[in-house]
């Protein structure tokens, strides 16, 4: 896939969170890791085996791991606890109020976000930890949409004072942004403008959209997308500003449509006129088992969904 900047290829988010520590660890000496039991799948056995004593392994006992990393932080260290995205209800009790009722300086690192613990089913996909991780009061929230957005995205919470949870991917993601941007918390961008339907998606969705975007032009529709890389705190201006201009929004996550962005928006956007709004996410059930591209079309989360979608709202003009 190639978007409108000319980026080519698809890498995997969570490779990115690999590589961002490596760089992190050289610059940042209090950086320390925390791992579930996971190292291998999460990446954070490259930092391991580079900075081996800055590395923990906690064992299947994320409640532990995130109780351990607030303690470390209380201790003037930098900690990313990782694990799964499923597991992080685990520890959700430590999470609310050692990291975010105590304010601690944790980034909380959550990979297999969604359908992508594809094979394991509905037990291991994560499909609520937006709703769970955005509810949090002070909890910064991001969610990439690919590599070079991921790879920034760590590198800008090990700078921001406070919590934050970031949610990352394990299968590969068309690469939409160039390598080496910079990355602001609490910015949407818009990577396509139009003025008939804005389609506002987070995470793998986005260069769905993208995609969307170009089976509707060839509709004669123009719809403008943005890129939420930052779920809370959200982006109102800049969502506001495109829905004003299309009146017409589709909202698209790997999440259920419960809680997540489509309900952040619908929030946001509800004092104003006019305002339609359509989700694709999953909806309210859980996951099943399958290679994840399978997973995606079964429940309605591709682009021509997402077109689908926009036709519908349009439809109601």
């Amino acid at each position: 896939m190639t978007n409108a900047g000319g980026v080519h290829g698809e890498r995997a988010t969570r490779d990115a969170y690999g590589h961002a520590l490596l760089e992190l660890g050289v610059s940042n000496k209090q950086l320390i890791v925390l791992d579930a039991d996971l190292s291998r799948s999460t990446r954070t056995e490259w930092f391991k085996q580079r900075f081996p004593d800055r590395f923990i392994n906690m064992g299947i006992a994320e409640q532990n791991m995130v109780g351990v990393a607030a303690g470390l932080s209380l201790a003037g260290l930098l900690p990313f606890a990782t694990t799964y995205a499923i597991f992080i209800g685990r520890a959700y009790d430590q999470i609310r109020q050692a990291v975010a009722f105590g304010r601690t300086n944790v980034k909380i690192v959550a990979t297999h976000a969604g359908l992508a613990a594809s094979h394991d089913g509905g037990s291991h996909q994560g499909i609520e930890d937006l709703a769970l991780m955005r509810v949090l009061p002070g909890m910064t929230v991001l969610s990439p949409a690919d590599y070079a957005q991921a790879k920034a995205a760590v590198i800008a919470a090990a700078s921001h004072m406070g919590p934050v949870y970031i949610r990352l991917q394990k299968e590969p993601v068309p690469d939409i942004t160039e390598d080496g941007r910079a990355f602001e918390i609490g910015r949407a961008n818009c990577l396509r403008t139009g003025c008939d339907v804005a389609l506002i998606a987070t995470g793998s969705l986005v260069s769905r959209a993208l995609d969307a975007a170009a089976i509707l032009a060839r509709n004669g529709i123009e719809a403008e997308v943005i890129n939420v890389s930052t779920v809370k705190p959200l982006d109102i201006a800049t969502i506001g500003a495109a829905i004003d201009r299309c009146g017409y929004a589709v909202v698209a996550e790997e999440h259920s449509s419960i809680g997540g962005l489509f309900e952040a928006v619908a929030a946001a956007m509800s004092s104003r006129p006019g305002c339609r709004l359509q989700s694709v996410g999953m909806p309210d059930c859980f996951g099943e088992t399958g290679h994840w591209h399978e997973l995606l079309e079964h429940f309605g989360l591709t682009a021509t969904a997402i077109a689908n979608a926009a036709r519908t709202l349009l439809a109601t003009v």
